[in-house]
């Protein structure tokens, strides 16, 4: 089993990847961040969106597991103190003899500038902010129109990143089964000339959503963890990617299990 291990960079983290890379050479495991099997990311839920975009040209061949050295996380499975347990189970099991994979769906962008067209992945999220001033843009769904807007921003959000920013946003939580998208408006304004929705919309796989702002603006990107500011943006698509990331699974940690503890704040009795 080839693996590699993601860290935040932080004391308890790295010294819990010294660790892994210790225990990992003694069950016969060969670390390789070249064409790693698998991916450890050790740290939070930034830290795998970072392991992530590192190992996006192999979500065909690598699986992503988390261990979360803080606050328990969307991405993270283990804790700190069950390391040794995971790479047990790590170092014994393939995709065909105990590890069990769940795929999540994932956001395509095709973003046309004046310097030519780029093709992106998310997971958690993208999203289109104005600098100086508010965002301008024309919204089609299909290539056809759907409204004028205007306001602080858009966010476009995977079911998985639908418990992050599109959350704060009024967002609906989204099972992580499901081949969708959501959008949602980041402080729209609604007059005679700009009439928006108001609400979230989420798109199946085979819909597109393009968004066409207007010329010179100013504009933030943010793709997941990673911002650029650009002027030349003629427009963005985006879609249901046809590429999903994997997760290894070696014992049940259901979605719905992870909104409860994450957002309400308890485990397992409600009323203990």
């Amino acid at each position: 089993m080839n693996y590699v291990v993601v860290s935040r960079g932080d004391d308890d983290s790295n010294r819990m990847m010294h660790t892994f890379h210790h225990l990992a050479g003694i069950r016969g495991m060969t670390l390789n961040p070249e064409e790693p099997d698998i991916v450890i990311s050790i740290g939070g839920d930034g830290t795998m969106l970072q392991a992530f975009h590192l190992y996006v040209h192999r979500l065909d061949r690598t699986s992503f597991v988390g261990i979360h050295t803080g606050h328990l996380g969307f991405f993270a499975d283990w804790k700190a103190i069950e390391l040794e347990q995971l790479i047990e189970c790590v170092a014994s099991s393939t995709p065909d003899n105990g590890m069990r994979q769940v795929h999540y769906p994932l956001v395509e962008l095709e973003i046309v500038t004046s310097q030519g067209t780029r093709t992106h992945l998310a997971l958690n999220e993208f999203t289109l902010k104005g600098v100086e001033s508010t965002l301008v843009a024309q919204i089609n769904i299909n290539d056809d129109l759907f409204e004028k807007f205007r306001g602080d921003g858009i966010c476009i959000s995977t079911p998985i990143g639908s418990t992050a920013y599109n959350k704060s946003l009024g967002g609906a939580l989204l099972h992580p089964s499901l081949d969708v998208l959501q959008i949602a408006e980041i402080a729209s304004i609604n007059n005679r000339v700009y009439r928006t929705l108001g609400s979230s919309m989420v798109l199946p796989k085979h819909h597109h959503c393009d968004i066409t702002p207007r010329p010179g603006q100013n504009l933030l990107l943010t793709l997941d963890h990673i911002s650029e500011q650009r002027r030349d943006i003629l427009s963005i698509r985006s879609r249901v990617s046809t590429q999903k990331i994997s997760f290894a699974r070696y014992r049940p940690f259901p979605f719905w299990r992870r909104v409860r503890e994450a957002f309400l704040g308890y485990e397992t009795n409600p009323d203990g």
